[in-house]
């Protein structure tokens, strides 16, 4: 079932338009990106989906059973958040608690029970300012729960985190995708491979590609063998230039990465080519596509 509907969204700035023309459904108990490099009008899609901005022209819908300004049903996490630093978090998340219309005893019990769900029971009542970037993220996903949305939108949630940080919120993504729907933002391709069910790529703020990350690496799914060698590989490759099988060369110094029509041929012509054995084969690897290699194909179309 649909949870949100964006229907034809517009967004000028004077003569220029940050978004243009884009559709996209979030379905209930998915976990759904906005895929594309910065400058491609995510932020901006995310921020008229919030109320933040208005839209010039377009739809935005949440589904039957929300009769509330769709607000309400909503929890956000923007890409730069503050906090009151002097406050604890346990005193920030019941501050935003009552925000939220809660009660003051409703917001002291989601606040002990949203710490203890992003990890951060054990620093409660330590000061915010104290925090690491991976704490403070959680807390923000955390504030985004509050009051039990429908959908928690996360604008960049991990671009600004050193590894381990990011890794925490990664594996807290993935658990919140078992209770919530989650619309999020990246252009780090990785991160969207590990928690996304949908994908929609953005580019020059128009939608150029959507639908399941399934269904996004079968349309460009492509068998591919990834060369290493001990030597220079560029003359051999350029002995290849007529072979029928290879349909694609991405070449450095000492490897190759070869788009091929067929693994079965291309594997036996490859482990006969006693001019390549030669060169000291240090690595030869058969896959497919990535989820990086789809998103450099559409960027550059």
């Amino acid at each position: 079932m649909a949870l949100l509907t964006v229907e034809h969204l517009t967004k000028q700035f004077g003569s220029f338009s940050a978004v243009r023309d884009v559709s996209f459904t979030v379905q209930e108990g998915v976990c759904a990106t906005l895929l594309g490099p910065n400058g491609a009008g995510k932020t901006t899609t995310l921020n008229m989906i919030t109320g933040l901005s208005t839209p010039t022209s377009g739809t935005i819908a949440l589904g039957d059973g929300y009769t509330l300004d769709r607000r309400h049903h909503l929890g956000y996490l923007p890409q730069h958040p503050s906090f009151f630093n002097w406050m604890s978090a346990e005193e920030y998340l019941r501050f935003s608690g009552e925000l939220a219309g809660l009660t003051r005893q409703e917001a002291n019990e989601r606040a002990r029970v949203l710490l203890g769900k992003v990890g951060l029971d054990d620093a409660a009542r330590k000061r915010i300012a104290g925090f690491s970037g991976g704490m403070k993220q959680r807390l923000g996903i955390a504030q985004a729960l509050i009051h039990k949305p429908a959908l928690v939108i996360l604008d960049e949630p991990v671009s600004a985190l050193d590894p381990f940080g990011r890794r925490e919120v990664l594996d807290l993504m993935q658990e919140l995708k078992k209770e919530t729907s989650i619309l999020f933002s990246t252009h780090v391709l990785n991160d969207a491979e590990q928690v996304s069910d949908d994908v929609y790529m953005m580019k020059g703020g128009s939608l150029v590609m959507s639908g399941s990350l399934t269904e996004v690496q079968a349309s460009f799914e492509r068998p591919v063998i990834h060369l290493a060698t001990a030597l220079p590989i560029g003359e051999w490759l350029d002995g290849k230039s007529s072979a029928t099988w290879i349909t694609s060369v991405e070449a450095s110094e000492l490897g190759a990465t070869l788009g091929v029509t067929d693994i079965a041929e291309a594997r036996d012509a490859l482990l006969n080519d006693n001019a390549l054995r030669a060169l000291g084969i240090t690595r030869f690897e058969v896959g497919r596509k990535s989820l990086e290699d789809v998103f450099v194909e559409v960027m550059q179309a």
